[in-house]
């Protein structure tokens, strides 16, 4: 049995499948891309929601759905920030959602698993593989819904997904780097189940 099957068991929880929401307010998707060839940026989306049909008895027949608004991009610097929105890179306004949806879960050991699915941004769909960290055990927050963390790391290519925009800079190289690692942190919600009133 998964800790999270005995935690949900110790809280008299039925351990059967159940859904689960992405709590966008303590969510969020971190991404990195090389500057120049020389340095790091940093950026994240802010609008991070979704869905998890969790079975804790087997982890890998899980089932996640993850939306993220492609306009909530923010690398600090409002010029590059609208000109990432713009459509030589996410096109907000034609493409407003990224999208993953999982389609094969692999344990790999101590709580880790693969997860592989479609992610879609701008428009454009490719298998990717995920990494990730957790489930975190099951906590019970102030207001009775229980709650677990994940963390989920992948690497792409911008120009699979048709972001292939760039500039040259003086002796040679790129303006902006082609590949990016994403790093998913997120927290998912269950309602505890309601007592039934006399």
């Amino acid at each position: 049995m998964s800790h999270i099957a005995s935690a949900l068991q110790a809280q008299g929880v039925p351990v059967t499948a159940s859904p689960w929401s992405v709590d966008p307010s303590h969510s969020n998707a971190h991404f990195t891309v090389r500057h120049m060839m020389i340095s790091n940026v940093r950026g994240e989306f802010s609008l991070v929601s979704g869905n998890v049909q969790l079975d804790p008895a087997d982890v890998t027949r899980t089932q996640i759905e993850i939306e993220i608004k492609a306009a909530s991009i923010n690398t600090r610097e409002e010029k590059r920030d609208a000109h990432l929105r713009s459509p030589d890179f996410f096109d907000v306004e034609k493409y407003p959602d990224i999208i993953f949806r999982s389609k094969r879960i692999v344990a790999k050991g101590d709580g880790d698993f693969q997860v592989l699915g479609d992610l879609t941004i701008h428009g454009v769909t490719r298998e990717t593989t995920f990494a990730v960290e957790g489930p975190t055990p099951v906590v019970k927050d102030p207001w009775g819904n229980l709650r677990i963390g994940i963390t989920a790391n992948a690497k792409i290519n911008r120009k699979d997904f048709g972001l292939g925009w760039n500039a040259l800079i003086e002796g040679g190289g790129v303006m902006v780097g082609e590949d990016v690692k994403i790093e998913l942190d997120a927290e998912l919600v269950r309602t505890a189940p309601q007592k039934a009133s006399a």
